[in-house]
């Protein structure tokens, strides 16, 4: 992606948007300048977009100097959930206001990853997903000169059992992870802004890779047609608007743009009841049996790749 942020289409001007006029097609990582007090820091993890089936999955770390603590409590970090966007984006463009003591990074996976991580063999499950953002985030700040010394995280599952495993992965630093974690630390809150305000701006300001579709109107018999970029809704299954989006967008052959998850159990039971079956057949593996199919009359005990080749036994192999 460039370093171009023209005005829209596209997600909005944030530092962790690189370009909001280019598709989301793979992922990425954003840090903001390292803060320069020395410390030790520490930091806190939380996440966006878990649940909804469409957009990224964000992962957001915020980070200050130790030292710092007492300034951070007085400040409205909290879960970002339980925050209007307009309070969301003041406390982003607050966590950025003091780059000597405080510094945030994301990690966006993108839809494609997603899905493509979940439908492989063996399959590589949305936990395991999120425990490998939340390392990879760790250990670039790490990498960045940063000394941690506590780290909060949002638990994934048993906390101690995920406590256990991060503080396996990075011995010397004092992992403490608690559900609500974005409630209970600032810290915890301020990563939990930074993912929420990036995840949203990415998904308020979608760019469509179907460029062919994007200027086309997608017509439902039993609902009022809509473009493909309108009214996309949070994302969640249970949002109306997203519901209809879903519905209205589906093309029977190929089915939903790279927006949609397509591993979640939402966008299958759509594909399995209204588009159309599809039998995938292996040719190769087709023409091979059929070349070793038995031959009739005197050579019905051989097939026709053995007489080709004038194989009459194992031994000849």
């Amino acid at each position: 992606m460039s370093n171009s942020q023209d005005s829209e289409p596209g997600p909005s001007r944030i530092p962790s948007i690189p370009n909001p006029n280019e598709p989301l097609s793979a992922s990425y990582t954003f840090h903001t300048p390292t803060p320069t007090a020395p410390g030790p820091y520490i930091l806190g993890v939380d996440e966006a977009g878990r649940g909804p089936v469409l957009g990224p999955l964000v992962y957001g770390v915020a980070y200050c100097v130790a030292s710092f603590q007492e300034t951070l409590e007085q400040m409205a970090f909290a879960d970002s959930k339980q925050l209007t966007a307009k309070t969301r984006d003041s406390l982003l463009g607050m966590l950025s206001s003091d780059p000597e003591n405080m510094g945030w990074s994301v990690r966006v996976l993108c839809p494609q990853a997603i899905s493509s991580g979940m439908l492989r063999r063996p399959p590589l499950n949305l936990n395991r997903q999120s425990e490998d953002a939340t390392v990879l985030l760790i250990r670039e700040v790490l990498q960045r000169g940063l000394q941690l010394s506590e780290v909060y995280v949002d638990t994934l599952g048993n906390p101690l059992t995920y406590q256990n495993y991060l503080s396996s992965m990075f011995p010397g630093i004092n992992f403490t992870v608690a559900k609500k974690a974005d409630d209970l630390y600032k810290i915890v809150g301020a990563a939990s802004i930074a993912a929420k305000v990036t995840r949203d701006a990415w998904i308020d300001g979608w760019v469509f890779e179907e460029d062919a579709l994007t200027s086309r109107t997608i017509h439902s018999d039993d609902i009022d047609s809509t473009t493909l970029g309108e009214k996309l809704g949070s994302g969640y299954p249970g949002d109306p608007n997203t519901v209809k989006w879903l519905s209205n967008t589906l093309e029977p052959t190929f089915g939903f743009p790279s927006l949609a998850r397509f591993s979640w159990a939402t966008i299958k039971t759509i594909l399995e009841k209204r588009a159309h079956h599809v039998k995938w057949i292996d040719e190769g593996q087709e023409s091979l049996v059929k070349a070793f199919d038995r031959g009739s009359g005197e050579d019905k005990d051989r097939c026709t790749v053995t007489k080709d080749l004038g194989i009459t036994s194992l031994c000849t192999l």
